[in-house]
Parts: C-alpha cells; structure tokens; sequence
C-alpha cells in the first residue's frame, strides 16, 4: 500500500508539467514475428536429437523478388515426407570396436578400485581398475566429434577375508555415474521449392515500415531476431543483426562475358528509426570453392528516406560456381526495431548493363484502405443498425508508376466479396488514380482517394455477432509488368469496438509531462454503453511497463475532451502491458465490470502520472492526429497532436459479442503475492497451489517452483509476470 499511498500524494498536490511536449520513439519489439518458424525443432535444448538439417534446392537464373509475395522457404518437421533420413549417433563408442557400448554400461571420470580387508590383520589393500578408453561424443553438435577418454567402472568393491570359507563381497554403484550412453537422431530433408528465394527468417517481411515503396512488400533490417525480440535487449550494444541469404545459385554455366548484374533498392528509416552514420547495410557474395564471403557493396545510415538503386557488376571467376549465394546484412543498434534499412526488387540476371538499372513496373504500394468511413472497424451491431451513409467517400489508393515513361492510365477494380461470394465491384477511376493527370508520369508515386458512399452497403442482414468480408483490389498500366503487385487483398472486419489503425504499430507514441491527459475522440454509430478499451502498447527504448495510468473517458465539449463520465479509482491504477502475440491488443474493462454510457461523440485515453511516454502504439499508415488530443494541465487546456498517425486505443462496446468473448476468471482472493513490488522474495498464496511460473517482460521463463515462498534475490530490478500452474492466471511483479 505504500507505493499507492505515494500516488495519492502526488495526486493531490498542484499539476506541474515538466514538458510540453509530446513525442514519439522506435519499437524493441515486433509482435509480427512471436510465432515465426524455427529451422531447427528440437525435442532437447541439450542435442540435436529429432532437430533437421533441410538440403536445399539449387535456383537457376534470373532470380527476382520485389516481396509482395512470401518468398521465405518454410520448414517443417515432417518425418512422414519420403525424403526424409536420419543420422542416429551414440555418445559412447567402443574404443576399439567403434561400436556403441551397451546401454547398461556406465563409467565416471573418478578412478575406482577394488578394496580388501583383512579382518585378521585389521588391514587393506587397495587396487585400481584399469580405465577403458572409450570414445565420448558431444551430442549438441552435428556432426558429432568424439574424443578419446579415459573411463572408470562405476562401482567400488569392497571385499572382506574373513577366514571363513565363503569371503564377504560389495558392491557400492556410483551415484549419477558421469558416462552413460545416450543417443541423437539427426533428420534430413530434402526441399525442392523453387518459389522461395531465401533461406533464413531474420528481416521483417512486412508492407507498412518503408515510406512510398515501389510495390508491396519490403524486407525490413533492424535490431530484431526473427521471433520479433532484441538480439540484445537492454543495451546500447551495435553489432551485426538481421541477415537475408539466398538460396544456392547455379553460375556455373556463365562467365563475365554474360554481363551478369546484381541490382535493388534500398531505403534508410521509411516510417521507422533513422539509422545513424554509423550504422550499415552491408551485401556479400559467397565465393563456393574459398567457402568465403566477400563484402562486395555497402552503404552507411542517412537521414534521407527515398528508395537508392544498388547496382553492380559480377565479373570475378570465383563466383562463377554451382552454389553461388548472396546476403545482406545490417550493422547498427541491438535492442529493438531500431536503426533500419528496408530492401526492395532484388534481382540477378543476365545480358544486362551499366546502364540498366531500371525496375519497370506498375504496382500498388500500400494495401487498399477501408472501405469504411473514418474507422478500419465498427462493432457490428452499430452497422447492422444504420448501415446508410457508412462507407468511405475517400478510399486511400497508392500506387507507383515504375516505368521510366509517361504511361496511359487505365481504370481499376474493387470487388467485395463474403465466404467467396461475389456482392459488389467498384471502378476505380484511371484518372483519379493517375492523380487528376491524363497519364502516369515516370517514376511517380500516386496517392488518389475514391468515392465508394454509393451503390453498395455492407450486407446488415447477415446474421451473427461479428463479419468479415474480402475486399480485392486491381490496378495496371498498359505496358509488360509484373502481375502479382497489381493487386491488394484486405479484409473488412466488424466485432465490438472502433479503430482507427490498421493493427500495426511503426512508433510508439504518447505526451511526456507530469500529470498528462491522453484523449482519443471516437463518434459512433450510435448512443451505447462502453465495457473497456483495448490499447496496444508496444516495448520501446525506455520500459514504462512499471508506470502508472488511470483510464478515462470523456464527453464531447465543442470538439475536446469535457467532463470526465469514467475514471479509474486512484486505488487501483493501471499499468502498460506489452503482449507476446500478433496485433495484439489488451483489454483494460472497467473497474468492477460497470459499463459506461457514452453518447455518440466522447473521448477515451488516460491519466498519467509520470512524465514518461507510455508508449503506446502509433500506426503511421493511416492519419488521424486530428483525433488525438493532450493535457499538461489537468485538463483545462487541451491541445491538438501534430503527430501523424493513428493511436492504437479501441473503445469496446456492449454488443451481442460479449457471450462470446466471456472467459471464466479466477478470483482475485485465489492468487495472491505479497509483497509486491519486492526485494528479495515473494510469496504466493493460492486456494490450490501447484507452482508458478516467473517470467522476465521478454516471455523468457526464469523460474519455475513448486514452492509457494520464491528467491528473487539473483534477478535483477525489474519488472516481471507470475503464472499460477493450470489457472492461466498472470500477475505482473516489480522488483525493487
């Protein structure tokens, strides 16, 4: 109660506003990429046993990927696959034989021996057993390497002469004998998918981070491991991070006569963080026969954020080879999303020049935008109720004219579909699309805005709780393109609350003073009763998960936040929590379940009481600062974000989806901690215990125990989650 009684404290005296600012920062973590395929899937963190090793295909040229497709190779541990064998390898051979030894053989690295006693003298002699040299290999690697070493028999003999005319014999067996056999069993599997181009999993395939892409999709470098985490977290280490290697090449049939040329586009930042000067993106060729990479091209951070063209020569005889391969790397910060690169149209061909490095093509850019208007959601029983006047009369559409000429411009196609069933189609007007122009001018990017109020609404008598419908859009140009970017496939969702975003996160986002107001205005569909909000928060370089908020909605007055309809007891604060799962939002109900009538214009947000940015999502794709509003001065004056982009805070609504989404909660008295924040150790108090799992804010398991009185004291200051065992119950811990 201590910590709570400080808040009240602060609570009461005088609003002092250490800034005026708001601000924004990068993100050290991407929810995108929790669940990502490993390569290798192990049964043992200790072996390799049941993990493969893939034996990739050979690709032939030209090899080109602009990333508005999945290119990635997946991997799968499918041990039915009739490509599949298998390497069992044993941890003790026969030092001479070089067979496996006996499962019921042990040995220990401590000599034994066989001792005597002679009752009659009172005395005994000792006499070691010889060792046998058998061969130990390391069952965490393959291949595995052995090494001769020297074993003992795991047991001691004592034997006692007793004069009598049978002696007394024992045997006492070493305990945890340190040579047991064990075995590991490697798998290999045979992959022939010329489809996909790259072997590793370590950038971010993504099509919202770069800034006016030529075509859907990049591949985004940062300071994120392929599961979406840092590669060191916490730290303001630099180093090497995401990689993206090809899969072998076949050269051998060219030579520097072919005119073979590598090219790509690069951009620094796009909509993320800038890298530095001193940051890098770095390409490599694999030289096969050297079995070496050689740095063939690099570029440093800048504070530019247009697309560059890389352009080089392959000329040199040593990568003119059967398993040719190349990579890019990039160097900068380690601990989040930080310092990025995002790389676009790779491609490797032949018959080419100095001179060619244009990527003709005709593309979208960015996803269609909704088709509803103002909001990407609506609860579904709002629509269903008055569906006139809902869609969107300013449909976003970005597309880029890759051709180095004028081009004709031609209309496009919007089809709305549900469960496969075509319901509308929507012309895209060709010259709205070419931005009032009669035609496509050379390398241009075009971002137009189409009128869907009319013609079509979606479908209110559709019975359930929540619908989704597909949305398929098609553009072209009357010229030779690529086919598989002309086209954007979203979807249209309904459950029970409003967005602005489109569900993901580029910044992170919030006011920095003391005492701040955070307000988002929402206008539904109609008058209603709120049940929470759902705020997705994301890690960023500070972690606030341990700061403190108080939930609050607002009516609307003139356009700002007015009197306060909901806050949270001062009691029973808030506080930011960072969720391991794709777009994921968290939901923050009322306190004690009430649920708050709201007019059909209010604002949802908080009270903070620290100066600390809390961090909360901002998607940079879609803009509505003009939503967004901040207090410094306890909310007397409001003032308007200057920040583009979309706050990612989703009132929830009482509709008929609530059945669906009740889920059984354990009472607060069944799980209990104390104390809490703590120092050294904490102790946990269940109706029916049966041991809790700690977690650090990464999702990494630092301990598990039985006991109910856990040590803590090894573990650094920090924040942390506790999961009572077969509750699913999760409590966040501080500790001092």
């Amino acid at each position: 109660m201590k910590g709570f009684y400080l808040i009240f404290i602060c609570a009461i005296v005088a609003f002092t506003a250490v800034s005026q600012n708001e601000s924004v920062g990068p993100l050290t973590v991407n929810s995108d990429l929790f669940s990502s395929v490993q390569m290798n899937q192990q049964k043992s963190l200790n072996t390799f046993d049941s993990s493969f090793i893939y034996r990739l295909d050979t690709l032939s040229l030209p090899f080109f990927d602009e990333f508005s497709k999945n290119h990635f190779q997946q991997y799968t541990s499918d041990f039915s696959n009739p490509t599949v064998t298998f390497d069992e390898k044993f941890r003790i051979l026969n030092g001479v034989t070089n067979l496996p030894i006996a499962s019921t053989e042990t040995y220990t690295s401590q000599v034994t021996f066989k001792r005597t006693y002679n009752v009659a003298t009172d005395t005994y002699t000792d006499v070691n057993f010889a060792p046998v040299n058998n061969k130990l290999g390391d069952l965490s690697n393959y291949p595995v390497v052995y090494t001769t070493t020297p074993m003992y028999p795991a047991f001691f003999i004592y034997d006692t002469l007793g004069g009598m005319t049978t002696d007394v014999s024992d045997t006492i067996f070493v305990t945890n004998p340190d040579y047991y056999q064990d075995s590991a069993t490697q798998f290999f599997m045979d992959i022939n998918d010329p489809s996909a181009y790259w072997i590793d999993h370590f950038t971010y395939h993504n099509d919202r981070f770069a800034k006016n892409p030529r075509s859907l999709g990049v591949a985004t470098f940062d300071g994120l491991n392929e599961n979406g985490f840092p590669y060191s977290i916490g730290s303001n280490a630099t180093n090497y991070a995401d990689f993206l290697t090809s899969k072998p090449i076949d050269l051998a049939p060219y030579s520097a006569a072919d005119s073979i040329y590598f090219s790509f586009l690069y951009q620094p930042k796009g909509l993320g963080d800038m890298p530095e000067l001193s940051d890098s993106l770095v390409l490599e060729f694999y030289a096969k026969d050297l079995n070496q990479w050689k740095r063939v091209w690099s570029t440093n951070g800048a504070p530019s954020d247009v697309f560059k063209v890389g352009h080089l020569r392959i000329s040199n005889s040593i990568y003119f080879k059967k398993g040719f391969q190349f990579r890019f790397k990039n160097y900068g910060g380690l601990s989040g999303a930080l310092d990025m690169f995002h790389l676009d149209y790779v491609h490797l061909r032949t018959q080419s020049g100095k001179q060619d490095t244009l990527f003709k093509d005709f593309a979208f850019s960015y996803p269609i935008g909704s088709l509803l208007k103002t909001y990407t959601s609506v609860p579904w029983d709002h629509y269903k109720n008055s569906p006139i006047g809902k869609m969107n009369d300013s449909v976003n559409v970005v597309v880029h004219n890759g051709s180095n000429l004028t081009e004709n411009n031609q209309n496009g196609t919007v089809k709305i579909s549900y469960n496969t069933n075509l319901e509308a189609s929507y012309i895209l007007n060709a010259q709205t699309l070419s931005g009032g122009n009669i035609n496509y001018g050379p390398r241009t990017t075009y971002s137009s805005f189409h009128d869907f109020s009319s013609g079509y609404n979606f479908d209110p008598t559709k019975s359930g709780n929540s619908q989704e419908f597909d949305v398929l859009a098609t553009v072209g140009a009357p010229f030779p393109n690529l086919a598989q970017n002309d086209s954007s496939q979203v979807k249209q969702r309904f459950s029970n609350y409003y967005s602005y975003d489109d569900g993901s996160a580029e910044l992170a986002y919030g006011p920095t003073a003391s005492q701040a107001r955070l307000a988002v205005r929402f206008d539904a569909y109609e008058a209603d009763s709120l049940l929470g909000v759902a705020i997705h928060f994301v890690p960023s370089v500070n972690d606030v998960s341990d700061k403190l908020f108080l939930l609050t909605v607002w009516d609307n007055n003139g356009g700002e936040p007015g009197a306060v309809i909901y806050q949270d007891n001062i009691f029973f604060p808030r506080q930011p929590i960072y969720e391991n799962e794709r777009n994921k939002f968290t939901i923050y109900n009322f306190l004690d379940s009430v649920k708050v009538a709201v007019g059909t214009s209010f604002f949802v947000g908080w009270r903070q009481f620290d100066a600390d940015r809390l961090n909360i999502g901002l998607d940079k794709n879609t803009n509505n600062s003009d939503k967004t509003f901040y207090s410094i001065d306890g909310g007397v004056n409001w003032i308007g974000s200057v920040i583009e982009g979309s706050v990612m805070m989703r009132p929830i609504f009482s509709t008929a989806l609530d059945a669906e989404l009740t889920t059984e909660e354990i009472k607060e008295e069944q799980f209990t901690v104390f104390p809490n924040p703590f120092n050294e150790s904490i102790t946990f108090v269940a109706l029916d215990f049966k041991g809790v799992s700690i977690f650090s804010v990464t999702g990494q398991l630092i301990q598990f125990s039985t006991e109910n009185v856990v040590d803590m004291s090894e573990q650094p200051a920090g924040i942390y989650f506790a999961q009572l065992n077969g509750s699913g119950k999760t409590i966040k811990l501080i500790k001092n």
